[in-house]
């Protein structure tokens, strides 16, 4: 099986600054495929050079196993792209929005309107396909820019933030949309700063940072991997940090708690408790999130 996208020592660079460095992936047809990281990793600029709206540095970038920068028109027949903006024109309704959007992919008039209407429905949308876009809320909106990237039946969507600001209930829809294309067959890269996001719906993901992957692998491998299976938080006191020491186990100090990486949490938890008068001890399961923290650090990014 070859892989939908494939990169090789893939660089992007804006003068000075190496805003992807070298990086080396492959997405395998039907699988999700994430790109995490912190702002100005490199995630979307990775994004828009699979997408062929900007040209790469160095390295090699194929897509179909097209070369980027021979068939870039080819590429982008067969691509459905989810923008982190909301960019659906205003001065349409939701129909027309996909059938306008059609007409760039030279889709006849009939079958346009058979595919839109099937999108909407598919996205819950139908009962609004006559509605202005400035009258539909903000998980309208997602759902619909979604419909709008699958008028083209595309073999690769391409979802940049497809979340971002929506409530529970519309990103769980939306969670459920993606998870059904997976099982139509459809191969799905994305990027979020939702890692729960991550975990439930990426196959393989890769954590970027300054440009560069710290790691690859499945959200499982990693969590097992870089936090633990579980892990013990206690409260961040002084006899808290001298019994740890005294274990000699691993842990961090973050504000006024303490995280505690061992592979016999249970124990830890039940000596500090018997011994260490810690206040709240509990014992959770590691996350994606711990993983990111771990690698990326704490730190704000602008």
């Amino acid at each position: 099986m070859q892989p939908i996208i494939e990169a090789h020592g893939l660089r992007k660079e804006f003068g000075a600054l190496k805003a992807v460095d070298g990086i080396n992936f492959s997405v395998m047809p039907g699988e999700v495929f994430g790109f995490l990281g912190p702002n100005g990793a490199g995630k979307t600029t990775t994004m828009k050079m699979i997408e062929c709206v900007s040209p790469r540095t160095a390295g090699i970038l194929t897509v179909f196993g097209q070369d980027v920068d021979v068939d870039p028109r080819g590429i982008k027949r067969w691509l459905g792209v989810v923008p982190q903006e909301t960019n659906l024109d205003p001065d349409f309704t939701c129909l027309e929005n996909l059938l306008v959007y059609a007409r760039y992919f030279g889709i006849p008039p009939p079958s346009a309107r058979k595919k839109a209407e099937e999108l909407l429905s598919f996205v819950q949308l139908s009962e609004k396909q006559d509605v202005n876009i400035e009258k539909l809320s903000g998980g309208m909106k997602r759902r619909l820019i979604l419909a709008r990237a699958l008028v083209n039946s595309p073999r690769l969507l391409i979802l940049d933030e497809p979340t971002i600001g929506l409530d529970p209930q519309a990103r769980h829809l939306m969670w459920e949309k993606l998870k059904a294309l997976q099982a139509a067959g459809n191969t799905i890269v994305l990027t979020t700063h939702y890692l729960e996001e991550a975990e439930r719906l990426c196959n393989r993901l890769v954590i970027m940072d300054q440009g560069k992957i710290l790691v690859e692998g499945t959200p499982g491998d990693l969590v097992r991997q870089y936090a633990g299976e579980e892990m013990v938080e206690a409260d961040h006191t002084p006899p808290v940090v001298a019994c740890l020491q005294e274990m000699g186990v691993r842990f961090e100090v973050h504000g006024d708690m303490v995280q505690v990486f061992s592979d016999s949490p249970k124990e830890v938890a039940t000596r500090l408790l018997s011994t260490c008068n810690p206040g709240r001890v509990f014992v959770r399961r590691g996350s994606l999130e711990d993983v990111f923290l771990s690698l990326t650090g704490r730190a704000l990014r602008d």
